[in-house]
């Protein structure tokens, strides 16, 4: 099969496309037939050599796809030959073929295009299991999320605002925060201009949020903190920011505060499983009804998949970035 591979660590002309053999497929597990993936920042991280696949998975990039049934195992349960499926993958989406666990995979609503469904599972599913399973964020309750024009935190957003939730957002620029606001957002915050911990405060009236999403790390760890209300849950996912930093143990003692590391990857194919049950127990009907669909900022032929890599590396983008592998 045509694959996506990366000859050795480094910039977007390490990628290639190449023969490779097809993944054999498990008994508990489903082949795709691969029409649309998409570009994840893992996947950059991971062709710079700094995000290594979980033990035993693909080492072909790609976190999720979307295709058509091409064969299933002998003990998958609820899929057949021919049904179209998006899932969540652990590596090998950038590939004409991929197989996955049939618990990580959602049927495609007939609301969702192969390059919406290619470009779903990651970032609703990270959004769903950080804001709503690990974070509880309330009906009615409010919520920061960083990196506001992301594929995941505009998914994020389409979520909490089905939920009743206040979204604020930070994004780079004057024009990605309206655009974010215009997607729903009810406060966007340029974080080259403005400190996003006293717009917070300001328009809480100096109680803070329930919930925050963050991907940055460090280099917010104390304006994050700040931006919470009492018993509010900070959610980390992401390092872009730095690792290390000092912390105030006091803070979270005396404003009850809860600090969540998460990744969503390298989860048991049972965790992933649940995850995929859960969100279509809560947004199941809205996925159905086209309430719920990723915001695709632009797709590219598989053959161009280092121009797709530069366009997220710049962070000129808003939304997802797809990959269509076949027509």
């Amino acid at each position: 099969m045509k694959a996506v591979v990366c000859e050795r660590p480094g910039g977007e002309e390490v990628l290639k496309i190449a023969e490779v053999p097809a993944p054999k497929l498990g008994p508990e597990e489903i082949r795709i037939r691969v029409y649309a993936t998409s570009v994840n920042r893992a996947d950059i991280l991971q062709r710079q050599g700094l995000y290594p696949p979980p033990p035993g998975a693909s080492e072909i990039l790609g976190l999720e796809c979307a295709g058509e049934v091409a064969e299933v195992g002998t003990r998958v349960q609820g899929w057949k030959v021919g049904d179209r499926a998006m899932a969540l993958l652990p590596g090998g989406g950038y590939a004409e073929e991929a197989v996955v666990h049939y618990g990580s995979a959602l049927p495609i609503p007939p609301a969702l295009t192969w390059e919406e469904a290619g470009a779903f599972p990651e970032v609703f599913l990270t959004a769903f299991l950080n804001l709503f399973l690990l974070g509880r964020v309330p009906a009615g309750g409010t919520a920061l999320v960083h990196g506001g024009g992301s594929g995941v935190g505009t998914a994020a957003t389409t979520l909490l605002k089905l939920h009743d939730v206040r979204v604020f957002v930070t994004a780079g620029g004057a024009d990605k925060c309206a655009r974010c606001r215009q997607h729903g957002a009810d406060v966007a915050i340029d974080y080259r201009s403005a400190n996003f911990a006293e717009v917070v405060r300001e328009h809480t009236q100096g109680a803070g949020v329930d919930v925050i999403l963050d991907h940055i790390g460090a280099k917010y760890l104390e304006p994050n903190l700040q931006s919470l209300r009492n018993d509010g849950r900070l959610i980390i996912i992401g390092l872009m920011g730095g690792a290390k930093t000092e912390l105030n143990l006091a803070t979270l003692l005396a404003r009850r505060l809860t600090l969540i590391g998460s990744t969503l990857r390298t989860r048991s194919v049972e965790d992933k499983a649940e995850i995929v049950r859960a969100f279509r127990q809560r947004f199941g009907a809205d996925l159905e009804a086209g309430r719920i669909r990723p915001v695709i900022d632009s797709v590219f032929p598989l053959e161009q998949v280092a121009e797709a890599h530069r366009r997220v590396q710049s962070s000129q983008h808003f939304g997802k970035v797809v990959l269509r592998v076949r027509s």
